[in-house]
């Protein structure tokens, strides 16, 4: 018990927890987030010094990248035995307060979300091109129950959209070509190493290589190389993330969905990528709209499919904790 009487996890825990969650996936590796032990409570914020201003000037996807981190977290309390009670945007005349965290003894947890969380490690961005998921009927479903508590939707996008989908990619790739600001922007975090952030050279794919997938987004190239040469055509699976609106809170529970689809698929052994760079622009978003059920905003795509079971990507590196971790004195 702390001071309060309040049940919480002991600091080392609390560390530990915030150690694994920091592998969310983010926005180009920005880790754009930042927690603040107040107390009991457990607070996050967003880091907006690491808002991308020509990707993303309104902070979507920034607060997409603190959703998922916050999915993370709350996976791996409760995998050890907290249940976390979530308050999202507590102040709504400070959208930057993105969450706050009181917790609970939870003497069971699911051992879907255990599963979850002990994937947490082995979750990898995987940009290169996959063979078709197995038992994609069996898994689709069990996706769509985990994104149903976070109000998204999850669809799938057919063969005969895929080309269309691929189109607005190419699309958007050749609209951001002379934006220099943007060049600049994902020059400055994509393609370098020994860094604590950013996306590294061996993160990325080469020219031959994105030419087998066809939907990503356009990064540094990697030297020339010909990985999963056998894999002639991407056959991932594409699904959308849809929200019923545009708002700050739907960005915080796509992130939040976003953790969730991904973390399955890892327990699946499966691979994938998140994609954010189509619904960055109107054309993209004015095509994807046209995929999901009326009246509802798509977030972002994600690739899932299946990859060698031999590969295992390097980690990409992450911030310190004392960078993103900070406990309030009284």
């Amino acid at each position: 018990m702390t001071a309060s009487n309040v049940p919480r996890p002991d600091h080392r825990t609390i560390l530990a927890a915030l150690r694994l969650a920091s592998r969310a996936p983010s926005v180009h590796n920005t880790q754009p987030w930042r927690w603040v032990l107040d107390g009991d409570v457990l607070h996050l914020y967003t880091d907006t010094d690491r808002l991308l201003t020509a990707a993303d000037p309104r902070g979507r996807q920034m607060v997409i990248s603190c959703g998922a981190m916050l999915h993370h977290v709350r996976t791996a309390f409760g995998a050890w035995g907290w249940h976390t009670d979530t308050v999202r945007v507590p102040e709504p005349l400070q959208p930057g307060h993105l969450a706050e965290i009181r917790f609970r003894p939870w003497e069971h947890p699911p051992a879907g979300l255990v599963a979850r969380a002990e994937a947490i490690d082995r979750r990898r961005t995987d940009r290169l091109p996959m063979s078709e998921p197995p038992d994609w009927p069996a898994l689709l479903p069990r996706l769509r129950m985990l994104v149903s508590p976070h109000y998204l939707e999850l669809d799938t996008i057919d063969d005969n959209t895929r080309a269309r989908l691929t189109a607005a990619s190419e699309q958007a790739a050749a609209l951001r070509r002379h934006d220099m600001m943007y060049q600049a922007e994902i020059g400055w975090w994509a393609g370098h190493s020994g860094m604590p952030e950013g996306v590294p050279a061996d993160a990325l794919v080469s020219d031959a290589e994105f030419a087998r997938v066809g939907v990503g987004r356009t990064f540094p190239h990697a030297p020339h190389s010909a990985r999963r040469a056998d894999v002639i055509e991407d056959h991932a699976r594409l699904v959308v993330l849809s929200s019923p609106g545009d708002s700050l809170p739907e960005w915080l529970r796509t992130g939040e969905a976003l953790s969730a689809v991904l973390l399955e698929c890892t327990v699946a052994g499966l691979a994938t990528c998140a994609l954010t760079h189509i619904t960055e622009l109107p054309t993209g978003r004015t095509l994807l709209t046209n995929l999901v059920p009326e009246h509802r905003t798509p977030q972002l795509v994600i690739r899932i499919g299946a990859a060698p079971e031999y590969e295992q990507a390097a980690p990409t590196p992450r911030r310190p904790l004392t960078d993103i971790f900070t406990v309030k004195n009284h």
